[in-house]
């Protein structure tokens, strides 16, 4: 076993330098994104007790990412990526912190939260791309998403967990004549998000990373491949949004309180965690699609189960495949995704930047698509309607993604090998 962990740790340390800075930055805030994604919405849901609050707070959050996406493009210009990327992580300890000092949030309140908290995601998004991008090739990337995603799931876990237990036993507790509460215990869980992104934005001084030669990214017509592209990614918008908000909210409804979030994560993310670092690290290129289309169909499963049994039963196995679902797709579709960046670039010779720009404004289009369709449930028939049918309408529609995933890789492939 001593053996093979030291194998898999210098196989990691043969990869590029630049690479191995990201990966650990990115193993870092990990650590953050749980408490952003998860715990902020069950935030929302003690304060207004209402799932459509969560879905406009996402749609307020949606629209601060691309608002800071395109600002980042002219930022470029004169700033480092590494800084705007350290910036943005910084900003979303700011941005949160904020929120949660403040007494009786009203709804002006929340979005304008959500559009900082958007903000510093669009900063630390955008320019992550980038990043990685222009730190690894084609033939690595299947170990770098796979990696990073092993981050990510292993943090799904233990982060819920750690703070569900720490909100569940500080509520009542007294200290040097002070109460705590549980809202005493989310600012508790802010201070130390704020710490943790300040030590990754250090990590990332460690890195050389450039800015794009090519000044210009705002262009508004593209390459047929990279447009095919552009429905993809609002595609997988179409369902983002839903990733983030609808197990808080089905679990806050149906399960339990924060305590609850955390266990049911942790029941299959040990098992995805070390299957998306296999996949990451033996997989090659061809296999994506192969692992693209098991993970979408998985969360098919999963919400047509949580639609037929709307109760803890239905929660659980609709997280559960979410768990396995969100880093199968992102292991095989980022790299689809820069790969035909790599192709469309070299073929129109622009800024890479421009597609990484355009890409979040695709995304947004689906989400802004998916989390307008809840909303309009929630209000129109009713919040239960809502729950229960939404996601299996976006999960039917993510179907789609399958068969236009695989023309993408067939064109990026072909194009690559007629120059």
């Amino acid at each position: 076993m001593k053996n093979k962990l030291t194998a898999e740790y210098r196989f990691f340390l043969s990869m590029p330098h630049n690479m191995r800075v990201l990966l650990i930055t990115n193993m870092m805030y990990a650590l953050v994104l749980p408490v952003v994604e998860i715990f902020m919405a069950a935030y929302i849901m003690r304060s207004f007790d209402d799932t459509s609050f969560v879905a406009i707070f996402q749609v307020a959050m949606y629209t601060g990412i691309i608002i800071t996406s395109l600002t980042n493009g002219f930022l470029l210009k004169r700033f480092k990526v590494a800084h705007l990327y350290s910036f943005g992580i910084l900003l979303s300890g700011i941005a949160m912190a904020g929120m949660m000092f403040v007494k009786d949030i009203a709804l002006p309140g929340l979005i304008v939260s959500g559009t900082l908290i958007g903000a510093a995601s669009g900063f630390f998004w955008t320019n992550r791309y980038l990043m990685a991008l222009t730190s690894t090739a084609d033939e690595n990337r299947n170990y770098f998403f796979g990696l990073e995603s092993f981050f990510f799931t292993v943090s799904n876990i233990a982060v819920p967990l750690v703070i569900g237990a720490l909100l569940a036993s500080i509520d009542g507790m007294q200290f040097m004549g002070i109460t705590f509460d549980v809202y005493k215990g989310y600012r508790i869980v802010t201070l130390v998000v704020f710490l943790i992104t300040i030590l990754a934005t250090y990590s990332l001084s460690r890195g050389r990373f450039e800015n794009p030669v090519q000044k210009d990214f705002l262009y508004f017509r593209f390459d047929r491949l990279w447009n095919k592209q552009i429905l993809l990614a609002a595609l997988k918008g179409l369902v983002q949004g839903f990733l983030v908000t609808a197990p808080a909210m089905l679990i806050m409804k149906y399960v339990g309180q924060e305590g609850s979030l955390g266990l049911i994560q942790g029941i299959s993310g040990g098992l995805t965690a070390i299957l998306i670092y296999l996949l990451g690290r033996f997989t090659k290129p061809k296999h994506r699609i192969t692992v693209f289309g098991f993970g979408i169909t998985l969360f098919l499963i999963g919400t047509i189960v949580n639609g037929i049994e709307l109760s803890m039963f239905g929660v659980m196995v609709f997280v559960l495949c979410k768990v396995f679902f969100q880093p199968l797709h992102d292991l095989a579709y980022y790299p689809i995704m820069m790969k035909v960046i790599d192709v469309v670039s070299k073929k129109e010779n622009r800024n890479n930047y421009a597609y990484i720009l355009n890409h979040e404004f695709g995304l947004y289009a689906g989400r802004v698509i998916g989390l307008g369709l809840f909303i309009f449930l929630a209000y129109a028939v009713s919040e239960t309607f809502a729950l229960r049918y939404a996601l299996i309408i976006v999960a039917v529609l993510q179907m789609l993604s399958i068969p236009l995933a695989k023309n993408i890789m067939k064109e990026s492939y072909a194009e690559k090998h007629e120059k």
